[in-house]
């Protein structure tokens, strides 16, 4: 079956070739960014313990009896935002002999302490004694780190913008039209020697405060795009 055209005019444009897309001329290609340095307000610190022995029971007690104990002071120590506690692994495995035969058993426990607090949060696991720290990170809160990216990208925006006034300016264009842009957040943090604070945690006397220093964060807007010279 011939399908025939509607008029002549609906005749002529399907004999025509497909319209060329105009060049787009005086296009630049640039990229602008904003970094802000800011200490860090959150501290996440890890304490844990292990057991071994012959009974898994018996491993399994001593974990719980460890954490519980824990637990206590943690919880009479809490507030929310300032210091927030939860449970972190709990596991319990055997051990096996050459012949495939399980020997004994072995399991391990964690308690996560976390908040803006440091002090208080230094002074409960100093006090804790029947778990030992573990790992201690330091970082941005989720309300900080919204602040400052807000902050850091109106300042990104702001010079990509003078940026592409200024290369118009300097090829004898009054102005720029935005043709596409991309804008990415980076996030660097920097942490005084976590692992040697951790050794030195382990070494204080009971109720003695934990010694922290938080370091600081760095976050980066990169603004980047094409703009259309006029």
């Amino acid at each position: 079956m011939v399908v025939g055209c509607l008029g002549l005019a609906a005749c002529w444009a399907q004999a025509q070739p497909m319209a060329m897309q105009p060049v787009p001329q005086n296009l630049v290609q640039l990229t602008a960014s904003a970094t802000v340095e800011v200490p860090q307000d959150w501290l996440t610190l890890t304490l844990g313990t292990t057991r071994e022995g012959s009974d898994a029971e018996a491993v399994q007690q001593q974990l719980k009896q460890a954490l519980d104990a824990a637990l206590v002071q943690a919880r009479a120590r809490a507030q929310p935002g300032r210091l927030d506690v939860r449970t972190g692994n709990f596991q319990l495995s055997p051990r096996y002999n050459r012949e495939g035969r399980i020997t004994g058993w072995q399991g391990s426990t964690a308690l996560v302490l976390e908040g803006r607090d440091f002090g208080r949060i230094a002074a409960l696991a100093g006090a804790i004694q029947t778990l030992t720290i573990g790992g201690v990170q330091f970082s941005l809160s989720r309300e900080e780190h919204n602040r400052v990216e807000a902050d850091v990208q109106s300042a990104a925006i702001e010079r990509f913008k003078a940026k592409a006034g200024e290369i118009a300016k300097g090829f004898g264009f009054s102005g720029y039209g935005l043709r596409e842009v991309s804008v990415n957040a980076q996030d660097q943090e920097f942490a005084p020697q976590p692992r040697v604070l951790a050794m030195q945690a382990k070494a204080v006397s009971a109720d003695a405060p934990v010694p922290l220093e938080a370091g600081k964060s760095t976050v980066m807007v990169v603004v980047s795009g094409s703009v259309q010279l006029k």
